[in-house]
């Protein structure tokens, strides 16, 4: 169900809406449009808060807070030009950050409303599928595995295991058969069923709790590790102030000036532009993947995607097509073509998506069964014991067991038969997937035949395989298919090593050790992508059936295909919105080039932390007064944060390998490259004190120009993992620069809001700052080698 502000229809009884429930027939088009338009659409109502009050949190958190505090000093002291200053410039940074948070949710909308779900529903005496949107109470639904439900729905035919973990709490699932009421957002794991829809939209019993792609904002890994690395150093920072505000108090600083000094301490230890920049690097990473027909259902699943270090791949409709033919048919003891199909027809659903059933289908409609015999009962595809079958009333011989699924599970529940087993491998090894179709009593059956489906390998697999491997991320191939056919796709995309079956799974098993894990079960794709996370591997799980669902939910990064089923998607990070594979390749790049970005901003945070509250210090130490004012202290953080933030957009080169956060080198590097800085801060204060004879203000309106030219210093050279010459900035970071050295320094030179600095000394201090950006990428090219950091 898609998220869409809507009126709140009234409640719909489904006895007071569906009175004589038509199980054949269904609705017709026109009662379906008219109580589409009388109850609304199948949609949960938006429950964002209103944009006042996302506005005015923006103005009660922590570092507003602070700028308040600020406000309110300025005026008690009798500064009231500046207080304004200050208020002007809150106001702003507000909006600013009101404007950034609006535009990731409004691209996480646009991408979530692509993901919309699809329902069968039998409407005119036809099946077919719809959006479930579209969905009305009344309606007459089917319930097959692999789907969501859509509504509130009573099952009327039919029984099915549903997951209802995430509505109800249960931890098992559910057998459901007729009369049962089942809740939108349920899960079918196993089963089918036909259910009358008996409520729709925020009037199901869950609401917006029954959402297929939860949007809730989940914190990454890489948020941790920036998040830990950033508050540390602000806790360092702010014991560092606590003892710059004692010292004041011992040089008997007046009490009017060690306020203001508190607050420029505290403030210059806040990482402000964090929660901004995170944001927006991943709207940006969302909305680049969004261009290549990648949706993340989450945020935090651009930035997993950048780690990921190993792939496991289902088969059959992610390396393959997923388009089943019927390639051949086997018949044995003398069995015909058509009666093979017949039988295989009655084993098989009568609507829904499942592509094997789709297939048998398509290739019995081309033949005209005159005695085809009554199906009694039906039993659909039970991924694990990978077959379906049905009870037949055949008018010569009375009731029959019909079954027909994976070969290898048929032949071990059937009379064993070496011909059918021969033929059936010589089919594998072909790369064909081999359905065995018995029939017998209940307690014997004899296979009789045998089907062949076609599913070629996707014609861009083998090379998007290669592109990952030559990106470092491993991919190993893990199907249910028998061994033979495993091994033949394998080796048509690429694939080289050995092949093993479920009993190779162990606690113990490394991505290296096969290339293939054939014939296994769901639980044991699960098992496998927890023995990966446990050797140390971020892994990515790529699939399109419920049965990928539990794995694609434990990996890090999940991810399914274009044509997978709604339990798969709702289980996944990502969501392929086009054929083929090469969506992962750009999801991999996306990450990674975000994951530089976010480096940027980390290196440069850890430089500024490291110099901020220490120059104070110095600067305290050498004139006996705070050497900035709280106004110069908020200019320079919003002309700062325009810098932070427009790195988000910068042009970065993604990482050749997968990304880890070397937190403890990342963290000596920008001590280092920290200190560097304040050599240089502290350099020009001495020299503005004791060569230019500069008094206090003049000396404050010079340390506000130099922190502004250190700080695009600083930016330029950490932004390359190479050399500072290395790649153009973006247009945006040019223009956020260039804003940046002109408004300070302008107003500098001009005396507003400060005393004025003569235009050579400004100049001479860029020219210095020009100087430093090359020592500082000289010592970062020499860290960044010694320290193996890319």
């Amino acid at each position: 169900m898609s998220a869409t502000r809507q009126r709140l229809p009234r409640k719909v009884e489904a006895e007071t809406v569906a009175g004589h429930v038509d199980w054949t027939g269904g609705l017709s088009s026109d009662e379906a449009a008219r109580r589409l338009n009388q109850y609304g659409a199948n949609a949960t109502v938006d429950v964002e808060p209103p944009a006042w009050r996302v506005l005015l949190g923006k103005f009660i958190a922590p570092v507003p807070c602070l700028l308040e505090a600020a406000i309110v000093l300025q005026l008690v002291l009798g500064e009231y030009i500046e207080a304004s200053v200050i208020g002007v410039l809150l106001v702003f940074n507000a909006a600013l950050g009101f404007f950034q948070e609006g535009r990731a949710k409004a691209t996480l909308a646009a991408l979530k409303s692509r993901l919309a779900l699809n329902a069968s529903v039998l409407r005119d005496g036809v099946w077919s599928v719809v959006p479930s949107a579209n969905l009305v109470p009344g309606d007459i639904v089917k319930l097959t595995l692999g789907s969501v439900v859509a509504t509130d729905v009573r099952i009327g035919e039919g029984a099915v295991q549903l997951d209802q973990s995430m509505l109800t709490g249960e931890a098992m699932p559910v057998e459901a058969g007729p009369g049962y009421e089942a809740l939108a957002g349920a899960l079918v794991r196993r089963g089918e069923a036909v259910a009358e829809v008996t409520a729709t939209g925020a009037n199901t019993r869950f609401g917006r709790t029954a959402e297929l792609v939860r949007t809730a904002s989940v914190t990454s890994t890489q948020q941790k590790a920036v998040l830990r690395v950033v508050l540390y150093l602000a806790a360092i920072n702010g014991a560092l102030a606590f003892l710059l505000v004692a010292y004041a108090w011992y040089i008997h600083l007046p009490f009017a000036e060690i306020i203001p000094l508190a607050l420029i301490a505290i403030l210059a230890s806040v990482p402000v532009a964090l929660p901004a920049t995170f944001t927006l690097a991943t709207a940006i990473g969302a909305q680049a993947l969004g261009k290549r027909g990648v949706l993340p259902t989450r945020l935090s699943a651009v930035d997993e995607a950048a780690s990921m270090n190993v792939l496991c791949v289902d088969k059959t409709g992610t390396l393959t097509s997923s388009e089943l033919a019927v390639a051949a048919v086997v018949p044995l003891n003398g069995r015909t073509e058509s009666e093979v199909l017949m039988w295989a027809r009655l084993a098989s659903s009568d609507g829904g998506l499942d592509p094997v059933d789709a297939a048998v289908r398509a290739a019995a409609g081309r033949y005209s069964f005159a005695a085809m015999p009554r199906r009694d009962q039906f039993i659909p595809f039970d991924p694990a014991a990978k077959m379906a079958e049905a009870t037949v009333v055949d008018g010569q011989d009375g009731k029959r067991r019909v079954v027909k699924g994976a070969f290898a599970y048929v032949i071990a529940a059937a009379n064993p038969s070496e011909q059918a087993a021969a033929r059936a491998a010589e089919l594998e090894e072909e790369g064909y997937r081999v359905l065995g179709v018995a029939i017998g009593s209940s307690t014997a059956l004899d296979v009789v035949r045998l089907i062949a489906l076609s599913d070629p390998p996707r014609s861009e697999a083998k090379a998007c395989l290669a592109e990952l491997r030559a990106m470092g991320v491993h991919v190993v191939m893990v199907t249910g298919d028998a061994p033979a056919t495993a091994g033949a796709v394998a080796r048509a995309v690429g694939l080289e090593g050995r092949i093993a079956s479920a009993d190779a799974i162990t606690d113990t098993v490394h991505p290296d050790d096969y290339a293939v894990f054939a014939g296994v079960l769901p639980e044991h794709k699960y098992t496998l992508v927890k023995a990966f996370q446990r050797a140390g591997y971020t892994v990515g799980m790529c699939g399109d059936g419920a049965n990928d669902a539990p794995a694609l939910r434990q990996a890090q990064l999940g991810i399914a295909v274009s044509t997978a089923t709604d339990v798969a998607k709702s289980a996944a990070g990502l969501v392929l919105t086009e054929p083929g594979l090469s969506g992962i390749v750009g999801a991999v790049t996306e990450g990674r080039v975000a994951f530089q970005r976010i480096l940027t901003y980390t290196l440069r945070s850890i430089v500024h932390k490291v110099r901020q509250v220490s120059y104070l210090a110095v600067g305290l130490a050498v004139t006996r007064h705070a050497i900035l004012t709280p106004m110069l202290v908020v200019i320079s953080m919003i002309t700062g944060d325009f810098l932070a933030m427009s790195s988000t957009t910068d042009n970065v080169r993604p990482s050749e390998k997968p990304n880890t956060w070397q937190v403890g080198d990342l963290t000596i590097a920008g001590v280092i490259l920290g200190l560097v800085d304040l050599v240089f801060c502290v350099g020009v204060l001495l020299t503005g004190k004791n060569y230019l004879r500069l008094e206090l203000e003049p000396l404050q309106t010079l340390t506000m120009v130099n922190l502004v030219f250190s700080g695009q210093a600083i930016y330029y050279a950490v932004r390359e993992r190479r050399r500072i010459w290395s790649s153009r900035p973006s247009t945006i970071v040019l223009i956020s620069s260039l804003a940046d050295l002109l408004i300070v320094p302008s107003m500098a030179y001009a005396g507003i809001l400060m005393v004025p600095l003569r235009l050579c000394v400004i100049l001479t201090v860029f020219a210095a700052a020009v100087v430093l950006a090359f020592i500082l990428d000289a010592a970062k090219a020499l860290i960044f080698r010694t320290l193996a950091m890319e």
